[in-house]
């Protein structure tokens, strides 16, 4: 399997799923995607790859596709992703103006009435910043768009011929799209550019329009969105543009529903008897209860250890339990590993040698706003750090904790063991939301926290839901401080803004 990839002129580190034997690398907008050239590339000990990445440069256009060879043959497509900032604006265009890429062309929609001949451009970008040239050299200023205008656009010595059209429309305000969540619509809309666009909505049950206040709204040219906030669960409502004395369509959607987390407060613990060696093991779950949350018990419990535990030690004004998930060398003398204590939702699946095999996450549709919590942590010195990770030697441990939204069609598999290595990554494309908290130092008390979901889609449900607590950030990689140690407890929701 590919381990580890990296090219020249990437925008973020790549992004690698072994269970779907892809690799996804990000490039910068003004790298030049038909001549990547790859700085670090790594694949399974004894491993032999072909093509070998590090020679040569591709052209990542499209997927590449690499042969692993081990024992059998593994086929792997490596994709590169960039996003190149395009737009083209017109003062008073209805909505904003289409750049279609694949056809090399933009589309500009003006008002009924309007002389195509004296438009008035404000800007325009149809290339890499700073390495693209146009013929005729395009400028902010009047242009003449009567007539289909034909532009070279050139970057990294090629030549695309991009047209640029106007046309008239009769819709002066449209909605485009609503999206209900709990206590929080979004909404967004096409007007003119020129003028103050907003939205109303009203519950479905009641005649008067409620305008939305423009703290909401934000407004890029003629395209507008805005969220509504403060909404009632369960309830139908109906929302519309407003342009000046114009408004555009209605649309009705309902607001979703609210839940708790299950075992939120973390007061639902067992034992169970380890068939191996008799160990009696915690588990975050009553006797014949419902299975939400699990640990890595079931992994260190091999060596009679419990890396995480109920407690009695509980956030002020609070009672039941909490969860206590502490870092340890598990092993005898210097045989072992580092084991970081956590608790997750999902499932500890199987133990690989010494190393864990988990399926995170639990089905969910819903989209809350933040979740909130307690915490006390105390960092330990990280004395253990893999070859990754050695330069956080010496260093204070940092306790991690997550939240995600994802639209998995089944829950992620996870594996620790550096020869098939697969870890939860928030930048994978199937995460909607997600939202973190990291802290390194000492606490001598429980703090409440608040962790908001940054949604990178509004308008997706997701199917999954995944929050992990854990004493030591990179656990997953062997590395953080023996005697870390992480307290949470009271975890909930919040659904507004």
């Amino acid at each position: 399997m590919i381990l580890e990839i990296a090219a020249e002129g990437e925008s973020k580190p790549a992004y690698i799923d072994s269970l779907a034997f892809e690799a996804h690398i990000y490039l910068e907008e003004t790298t030049d995607i038909q001549a990547v050239k790859f700085t670090n590339y790594r694949v399974s000990p004894d491993g032999v790859s072909d093509p070998n990445l590090l020679e040569g440069t591709y052209n990542m256009t499209n997927p590449l596709f690499v042969t692993i060879s081990r024992y059998q043959e593994y086929g792997w497509e490596v994709f590169a992703h960039q996003d190149i900032v395009r737009y083209f604006k017109v003062a008073g265009e209805i909505g904003e103006s289409v750049v279609d890429v694949a056809a090399h062309r933009v589309v500009v929609n003006m008002a009924e009435g309007t002389d195509l001949s004296r438009l008035d451009l404000e800007a325009v970008k149809l290339g890499p910043e700073g390495i693209t040239t146009m013929v005729p050299d395009i400028k902010p200023g009047i242009i003449d768009l009567s007539y289909p205008l034909r532009v070279e656009v050139t970057a990294h010595g090629r030549t695309e011929v991009w047209t640029i059209y106007a046309e008239i429309t009769e819709t002066i305000v449209s909605t485009s799209q609503v999206d209900a969540w709990s206590k929080v619509i979004w909404a967004s809309g096409i007007g003119p550019a020129d003028v103050e666009n907003g939205f109303e909505y009203r519950p479905a049950s009641q005649t008067e329009w409620i305008p939305v206040p423009q703290k909401y709204v934000t407004q890029n040219q003629g395209s507008f969105s805005c969220y509504i906030p403060h909404l009632e669960p369960l309830t139908e409502y109906v929302v519309r543009t407003v342009s000046g004395e114009n408004t555009g369509n209605e649309v009705r959607v309902t607001t979703q529903a609210t839940a708790d987390i299950p075992n939120g407060d973390f007061n639902q613990w067992s034992q169970e008897v380890f068939s191996l060696n008799k160990a009696m093991m915690w588990v975050p779950w009553n006797e014949n209860g419902e299975r939400y949350w699990d640990t890595g018990n079931r992994g260190s419990i091999t060596l009679k250890v419990n890396l995480t535990t109920p407690t009695d030690y509980v956030p002020a004004g609070t009672t039941g339990k909490a969860a206590r998930c502490e870092t340890k060398f598990v092993g005898l003398g210097l045989l072992g590993k580092l084991a970081s204590g956590s608790i997750y939702t999902g499932t500890y699946v199987r133990t690989d040698g010494t190393n864990g095999v988990l399926d995170f996450g639990r089905p969910w549709t819903l989209r809350p706003t933040k979740l909130r919590g307690y915490f006390q942590y105390q960092a330990a010195t990280i004395e253990n750090a893999s070859a990754e990770f050695a330069e956080l030697k010496g260093r204070p441990d940092t306790c991690h904790i997550y939240v995600a939204l994802a639209d998995w069609t089944e829950p992620f598999n996870v594996r620790t063991n550096p020869d098939n290595r697969n870890l939860f990554n928030k930048d994978s494309k199937s995460i909607i939301a997600y939202g973190e908290l990291l802290y390194s130092g000492n606490m001598t008390e429980y703090k409440p926290f608040e962790i908001e979901l940054e949604y990178r889609d509004k308008s997706r449900i997701p199917t999954y839901l995944q929050i992990t607590c854990s004493a030591s950030k990179y656990g997953d990689y062997f590395t953080g401080g023996a005697g870390s140690l992480l307290y949470v407890d009271q975890f909930s929701f919040d659904w507004d803004y």
